[in-house]
This record gives structure tokens, sequence and C-alpha cells, in this order.
């Protein structure tokens, strides 16, 4: 299967927290979109990983995506190396992309920043046809392909963004899947340790930081995002 765009999330509800409503909206325009996580989230001090698993693959229905995958590298512990970087380029080989997105290049969590290059080097390695991969079971080997942009979300840390998309009517479904998280969000019934994601501020600040990006725009929710090289439009008036 060919996807238009693959977001990576260094963990389940990465994706969902920081471009889940331009994911929405993306598939609402018949785009097919898919979502790799690199780990099961299994430092995580609330839930577990099974529990994880679970609350992934209903955030996935309800974003209706193509496809989820979780590789399974270490939380907390994975590296920028090249075992790492060649099940990247597997997964970019298998699906093709001409868009990803991924973590943000600077942030609270280790992971993040980790994840964010460590995806960003592969996609690049996967244009290089010397590099040679096949997928588990099979003996072809995979054709190069490289992506054509790589945009990275925002994430903990308050970024400036390159560009920022309009996504109002979409907060609503960005809110959904991020809320089918249930163990890592705010639940007032809950009885876990509060962490910095646990409480209802944290909620809030999703839908407020849409509000202040949509502010900027002149629209009513955004999501922003940064770039690695310069970005491009055919007129002036594809600008809004």
């Amino acid at each position: 299967m060919k996807l238009d765009i693959l977001a990576f999330g260094a963990h389940p509800d990465d994706v969902e927290l920081g471009a889940g409503a331009t994911i929405a909206k993306e598939i609402a325009n018949g785009k097919k979109v898919g979502i790799v996580d690199l780990t099961r989230g299994e430092l995580g001090t609330r839930g577990s990983a099974e529990i994880r698993d679970q609350e992934a693959a209903a955030a996935a229905d309800i974003l209706q995506i193509s496809v989820r995958e979780n590789l399974g590298f270490a939380d907390g512990f994975f590296v920028n190396d090249k075992n790492h970087q060649s099940e990247i380029i597997k997964i970019i080989r298998k699906y093709r992309p001409e868009i990803v997105i991924c973590n943000a290049i600077k942030d609270r969590h280790i992971d993040h920043e980790k994840g964010s290059k460590l995806v960003s080097d592969s996609c690049f390695l996967s244009g290089l046809i010397k590099f040679e991969t096949q997928l588990e079971g099979t003996e072809k080997v995979q054709e190069a392909w490289r992506p054509k942009v790589v945009y990275h979300y925002i994430q903990w840390k308050n970024i400036e963004p390159d560009f920022i998309v309009d996504v109002s009517g979409f907060i609503d479904k960005k809110t959904e899947a991020i809320l089918a998280y249930s163990s890592q969000f705010y639940d007032p019934k809950s009885n876990e340790i509060e962490t910095p994601i646990s409480s209802k501020n944290f909620i809030d600040s999703v839908n407020y930081r849409a509000r202040d990006l949509g502010r900027y725009i002149g629209v009513e929710y955004a999501e922003g995002f940064t770039v690695e090289r310069y970005v491009a439009v055919d007129s002036l008036d594809n600008l809004i």
C-alpha cells in the first residue's frame, strides 16, 4: 500500500497530540495516512504497554487512518544508529509516502528529540540505492524511496512554527483521538499518580494552543509545524 502521508511518533499518542487534527483533515480530503509508533510507551508512569496498544488501536479507528504499526523500540533507550535506521527505512520503503511527519526537533522528553532526528536521518538514507533492505519473510530487495518533505509537529515546548495549518472543523476529532488514551490523560476518577500530561490543564492547553495558532492566521483552530527546508508554493494565492 502506498501512503500519501506517514506520521511517526516516539510514543503512542505523540502523533495525535501534535498533528491529530491535520491528519483528520487530510484523510477527509481523500489522503491515505499511516502512523508508526517507535515504542510502546512502556516506561510511562500510568497504564501499561498493553493498555497503550489498545488505546492506539482505538485512536487509529477514530482518525480512520489506513495503517498503524509499532516498531517496538526500547522506550527511553532507543538510539540513532544503523539498526534502528534500517527498521524505519524498511517502513518508509514499504509505504512510499510523499510526506513524513515526525516529532518536534526540540522538546522536553528526550525520546522526542531522538525520534525526530532518527526519522529525519532515515528519510534521507532511504533514498540511497546502495543501502539495501528487505522486509522480514521476503527475499526481494526494496526499492529506494525518499519522501519529498519532512515536517515536525509541535509538542510540549511552544516552538515557533514555520507554517500553520487551518484545522477548523477537525479539533473535536483530534480531541476524541487523544482521549482514547484514557490511561494517560485527565480522568477525575483515576487513582494513578499524576503526571505532567494527566492534568485537566494539559488537555485544555491542547485546545487553547490550537485556538491561539488559529488566531495568528484568522481561523478558529490551527496546528503548527517546523520544516527542514524552505516551504515552496505555486503562487501567492495559495496562501491564506
